[in-house]
Formats: C-alpha cells, sequence, structure tokens
C-alpha cells in the first residue's frame, strides 16, 4: 500500500511539472510557466500566426524561414554569434493555427534570450536581400521535402480537400510562389499584436519571465486578437500521379466544433501500432494487414475542427488495396460499436499519446499553449481528466456521425493502378 502512495505522489509531482502554471497578464500578453526539473530553460513565443490565418498562400511559411533575422537591435549575423556565445539554440516551427519561436538556454540566461525573441516580434527589418538571398531558399526547400514524401503531401492536400480555406491552408508554399518582402512584414504586422501572443517558459521562475516580458515587450502593438472564420467541414477525393516513394493512401473524416475525447480515442483504437517493441501487435487491423505495408491512424485536433483518418503505404497498389480496405472495414466496426475491454484500451492508449505529447518542451507547448490563448485548461491533468467522460455509447455515437459525412480520399503514386473510393468500401 506504501508503494502505491508512492507511485501516486510521483505521478502527481510529474503531471505537475507537465502543467503550465496560472495564466498571468504582463504588458497585456499571456505569460505561463512550467518548472521542469532540468538544468536548461527554454521561453517560446506562440502567436497566432498559423497558415489558417494567412493573407497570401505561403506567407505563414516564409515569416517561420524569416525568423531571427535582422531586427534593429541585431544583424542575422549578430544575432548567430551571440546565442552561441551564450550557448543557446534559436526554432522556429509552425503549424496551421500557430507560429512559435523558441529559445532554450542554460538556467540564468534568460533576459538575453527573451530579448532576441522580443526584437524580432517588434522590430524585424524583412529586407528584401535577406529574403532573396536566405529566406527564398529556405521556403523552396520546404516545398520540395514535402512534395518528395508522399506521407506529407497527402495530409496537406487532404487538409485541402477536407477544409479548403482556413485550415486548409498549407503549411509550405506553392512551388512558384511569388511572395514578397513586403507580402511578409504585412502579415507579421498583423500577426504581432498583443492579443495574438502568449509567452511560455519552461525552468524558469514565472515573476521573473513576467518582469522581462512587461519590459520587452511593452513597445508590441495592442490589438484585439485574430478571429479565424469558422471552420467547415467538405471532405472530398483526389488522384495524383507520383512516381517517388511508395504508394500512398489516405482516408479521412472531419468534424466541427471542440475536439472531443471520443475522437481521440478512435484514433488511438484503429492504430495498429503495437504496444511491444518489434512485435506485430494483436488487433485485428494488425493482423489482417500484408507484410509489406503500413497503416497509421491520424489524427489532428484544432481549435475548432478536427481530422481523424488513416494513412495507408506499401511498395505495390494491389498492397494498399488489401490494407486501405481492412482498415476501413475496423473503422466501421468502430461506429457500430465497441466491447467494454476494446473501449478501455482506446482510452487508455489516448490518455497516453496525450500525455506522452507533453513529455518535451515543443509538445508541452504544443499541446497547452493553445489552451493559454483561447483560455482553455492549462493543466495535464485537466486534458487528461476528459477521457474519464468517455462512454460506449458516447464513442459509438462520435464513429457513427463521423463516418456518415463526406470522406477525403486522397491517392498518391501510381493513379492507374490506385484503388479508386469505392473499391475499399467508402
Amino acid at each position: 500500500m506504501l508503494a502505491t502512495r508512492l507511485s501516486t505522489a510521483r505521478n502527481a509531482q510529474r503531471l505537475a511539472a507537465r502543467s503550465f502554471a496560472t495564466v498571468a497578464e504582463s504588458a497585456g500578453l499571456k505569460v505561463a510557466t512550467a518548472e521542469a526539473s532540468q538544468p536548461t530553460s527554454s521561453v517560446t513565443v506562440l502567436v497566432k500566426a498559423g497558415s489558417r490565418f494567412e493573407t497570401k498562400p505561403g506567407v505563414a511559411n516564409a515569416l517561420k524561414n524569416f525568423a531571427f533575422k535582422s531586427t534593429a537591435k541585431r544583424s542575422a549575423l549578430g544575432t548567430v554569434r551571440e546565442s552561441e556565445l551564450y550557448g543557446g539554440v534559436l526554432s522556429a516551427s509552425l503549424t496551421r493555427e500557430h507560429l512559435a519561436l523558441t529559445a532554450e538556454f542554460l538556467r540564468g540566461d534568460e533576459q538575453f534570450f527573451v530579448d532576441v525573441l522580443s526584437s524580432f516580434v517588434n522590430s524585424a527589418k524583412f529586407t528584401r536581400h535577406e529574403f532573396e538571398e536566405y529566406v527564398t531558399p529556405l521556403i523552396e526547400a520546404d516545398s520540395a521535402a514535402v512534395n518528395a514524401d508522399p506521407a506529407t503531401h497527402a495530409i496537406e492536400i487532404a487538409h485541402a480537400l477536407a477544409f479548403r480555406s482556413g485550415l486548409g491552408a498549407s503549411l509550405f508554399a506553392p512551388s512558384h510562389s511569388s511572395l514578397t518582402a513586403e507580402d511578409i512584414k504585412a502579415f507579421a504586422k498583423s500577426a504581432f499584436t498583443k492579443g495574438n501572443i502568449a509567452v511560455l517558459g519552461s525552468g524558469i521562475d514565472q515573476s521573473v519571465l513576467s518582469q522581462l516580458v512587461e519590459k520587452s515587450f511593452a513597445a508590441t502593438p495592442a490589438s484585439a486578437f485574430a478571429t479565424p472564420s469558422a471552420s467547415t467541414y467538405f471532405g472530398g477525393k483526389t488522384r495524383i500521379n507520383a512516381h517517388n516513394g511508395p504508394q500512398t493512401v489516405f482516408i479521412g473524416f472531419g468534424a466541427t466544433g471542440t475536439p472531443s475525447p471520443e475522437l481521440a480515442a478512435l484514433a488511438a483504437h484503429i492504430s495498429p501500432a503495437p504496444s511491444v517493441k518489434w512485435s506485430k501487435g494483436i488487433s485485428p487491423l494488425s493482423l489482417a494487414l500484408p507484410a509489406h505495408a503500413s497503416v497509421q491512424s491520424v489524427y489532428f485536433p484544432y481549435s475548432d475542427a478536427t481530422l481523424v483518418g488513416i494513412l495507408v503505404q506499401a511498395a505495390t497498389a494491389a498492397e494498399v488495396k488489401i490494407a486501405a480496405t481492412a482498415a476501413l472495414a475496423e473503422l466501421k466496426k468502430a461506429a457500430a460499436g465497441s466491447s467494454a475491454e476494446d473501449l478501455k484500451k482506446a482510452v487508455a492508449k489516448a490518455k497516453f499519446a496525450a500525455a506522452s505529447a507533453a513529455e518535451s518542451r515543443d509538445g508541452l507547448a504544443a499541446t497547452l499553449g493553445s489552451q493559454i490563448l483561447t483560455g482553455g485548461p492549462t493543466t495535464l491533468n485537466a486534458t487528461l481528466a476528459s477521457f474519464d467522460s468517455v462512454s460506449a455509447a458516447g464513442f459509438s455515437k462520435a464513429v457513427s456521425e463521423l463516418v456518415k459525412g463526406i470522406p477525403t480520399y486522397v491517392a498518391i503514386g501510381d493513379a492507374t493502378a490506385l484503388p479508386y473510393a469505392d473499391e475499399i468500401g467508402l
């Protein structure tokens, strides 16, 4: 019994460390910190500047690639040199809803790195020569990489079919983009306002970070936060001929509104990923798959919509057809109802996935950072507790309503051989 109590206490401490403290306001921005028992610290400036907010195709990706270039305080080279002297790491990442600017550094160096982050937000120059010499090659490399990866390419196309505009906007720029430095500057001006920004710290005291934010972001323009148009799910089908990579099919369904724990449990339920490394697994789907076929469940929750699906890849179109048919059959079976044991396993796997996502600093910011901007719960405990309400009836109803909608179907590879949607049961 004592061991059980100690284990419970340790788990509570771990969850507390993976949660943000009470959100505070500093200089008109939302500031939150999470204490981590690590020798390093990090600060992330989370901005509502994802691709769903972009004013021109690819401008969000361009802004990400412009991060940490010349500002009124430092040149791009100066930023690199000074950051290296401190031993820190600067990075930028983009999702469909947020741009994240992150600095990781040794404890005690937060003043310099908060200043680096704020100087880009407040005084980036967006010079034409930097855009042409440094940023454009990065944009083109991102676009080339997604076109060379059938899985990422299929997911991008699936979003475009599912939501069209807004969440349907690509994370990458078109191959022949007409973007200019002025386009990026205008987008940054509309995005970098106090109502659109949250500052998230890890391994740093809340009061210290609040004081630094108050000083460094005082000049950030104040305006109302960006409000995107409500997402609408459409669905659709397309086939793309490609000669690189495995034969690929994406099958998905979408729903609008706040993401539900039932759909997260569904993604866990249909996943054939084994719980024991190097084993094939014992789920019905894993046993039905061809030897060299790969099936991954995908789950994309957003602030007002969700896309749940299956990504199927194999060396041949025939193997893709067998795997896709089996995966879709398992999805339809879930809509008809699941046993108590299957539901219990699905909920446990979904909980584990949510908890695992918050293990890293990037994951914590991605998992809970958006909640800070929208005023939602900012603790991992609250996220995990939502799964406790999943019932067999609620799960079956949510899945049934999902699969009644128009499917999103993408086939990439040998378009003459890959199965059509009706050939796999859609």
